[in-house]
C-alpha cells in the first residue's frame, strides 16, 4: 500500500514585529527571504548586481531606472566596492524588503565578495505600464556627489 505524500509547508512563518529594540513604524514590517515578491525583486537584485561588479554593462539598467538612480548607478558601478576583482564574483546573501505605501518597494540586500560582506539598498516604484522602476541605489561606502556639493 502506498502512502500519499505529504506537502511540506511553503514558507516558514514571517515575523511581523519590529528586529529593533523600541518597535518599529507600525504597519511597515520588514519582509525576509522566504516572504519577498520574489518574481522580479530577486531577479533585479541580480541585474542590478551584475552591473555593480562590472559583469554587465550600465546601459543595460536604463529601461529599469527613473530619474537620478541611473546616473547613481553608473558612479557607483565604477566607484563602488563590488567590481569584481581577482575572480572574486559578488554574491547575493539574503534580500529583505518594505513597503512603505503602495506602489513603492525599498528593498535592502546582504552581499558577499570574497571574506568581505557588503550592504546594498535600492528603492522599486510602479511606474506607467504595470512596470517596477529604480529609483535609488546605494551600497555601503562613498556616495556619488551632488551637483550642488562643491
Amino acid at each position: 500500500m502506498t502512502r500519499p505524500r505529504r506537502r511540506p509547508a511553503a514558507r516558514p512563518p514571517v515575523r511581523h514585529d519590529s528586529p529593533r529594540p523600541g518597535g518599529g513604524l507600525p504597519g511597515r514590517a520588514a519582509r525576509t527571504v522566504g516572504a519577498a515578491p520574489r518574481d522580479g525583486l530577486d531577479h533585479f537584485t541580480e541585474l542590478l548586481l551584475g552591473v555593480l561588479s562590472g559583469q554587465r554593462p550600465v546601459h543595460s539598467m536604463l529601461r529599469h531606472t527613473v530619474g537620478r538612480a541611473y546616473d547613481e548607478l553608473a558612479w557607483l558601478a565604477e566607484h563602488g566596492p563590488l567590481r569584481t576583482t581577482r575572480g572574486t564574483r559578488p554574491v547575493v546573501r539574503a534580500i529583505g524588503y518594505c513597503e512603505p505605501r503602495p506602489g513603492v518597494i525599498e528593498a535592502f540586500v546582504r552581499v558577499g565578495a570574497g571574506d568581505r560582506l557588503c550592504a546594498m539598498a535600492f528603492r522599486l516604484e510602479h511606474g506607467s505600464g504595470s512596470r517596477w522602476r529604480c529609483a535609488a541605489v546605494e551600497l555601503g561606502g562613498p556616495r556619488m556627489p551632488h551637483a550642488d556639493d562643491d
